[in-house]
């Protein structure tokens, strides 16, 4: 019994790392609310196994919010929430089609947010970018129809000397109806803006040209 109490309660004190309450919790880590409960109650005793698992799968997740997120105050000790959004530099994605490694190098964040492509973006097409963040991996794996392009007026200089190029891509925003139900999807589709650097690598530059193609919803 007492084994059990002391699982019990250092589930209990997982959860609370979290800051869930039990539904939450439950929902988020993919386990039966009554199983929490039992758990936590002491009346099941939970495998330490499952526990130690826990506690990794946890700590891994708080140590990557930790990274991106950060709560600080300023001179006049207001809070300010800064988003470091690091979770893509460095890493390296294939094109399905043409097999080519696209790297994500230090100044695709500030273009991809910065762009006068994305000061120009009104209303849906503007959303729709902002949203293409979460998928970068996925865009890169299906772009496709590369073409080689001039630096237009000059605007990209010694980025755009080795090469330029543009893919096609393609993504869908979820649309809602009034139930709050899955209707179907907006389908936009977008230029994948890519530079081949000094060390002949090839880099994500930005998504441009992000335009909604019908205005029908795609179906389910």
């Amino acid at each position: 019994m007492g084994e059990q109490y002391t699982i019990a309660e250092r589930m209990k004190q997982l959860r609370n790392i979290t800051g869930f309450n039990r539904a939450e919790f439950a929902r988020q880590q993919g386990i039966p609310l009554r199983t929490i409960e039992e758990w936590e109650a002491g009346r099941r005793k939970m495998p330490e196994y499952v526990l130690r698992l826990l506690a990794y799968k946890i700590q891994l997740e708080s140590s990557k919010k930790d990274q991106r997120i950060h709560i600080i105050q300023d001179e006049n000790n207001k809070s300010i929430v800064l988003i470091n959004d690091i979770r893509y530099i460095g890493n390296t994605y294939e094109i399905l089609e043409t097999c080519e490694k696209i790297y994500i190098g230090n100044d695709f964040p500030d273009e991809f947010c910065h762009s006068k492509d994305k000061i120009r973006l009104k209303g849906a097409n503007e959303k729709a970018k902002a949203n293409m963040i979460s998928a970068i991996e996925e865009l890169i794996y299906i772009a496709a129809d590369r073409t080689e392009t001039e630096d237009y007026q000059g605007k990209h200089g010694a980025k755009a000397k080795k090469g330029w190029y543009r893919y096609d891509t393609r993504f869908g925003i979820p649309k809602y109806d009034e139930n709050g139900e899955l209707e179907g999807y907006h389908i936009y589709s977008a230029k994948m803006l890519v530079r081949r650097d000094e060390d002949g690598k090839l880099y994500l530059y930005d998504f441009v040209r992000t335009k909604k193609e019908t205005s029908s919803p795609l179906r389910q």
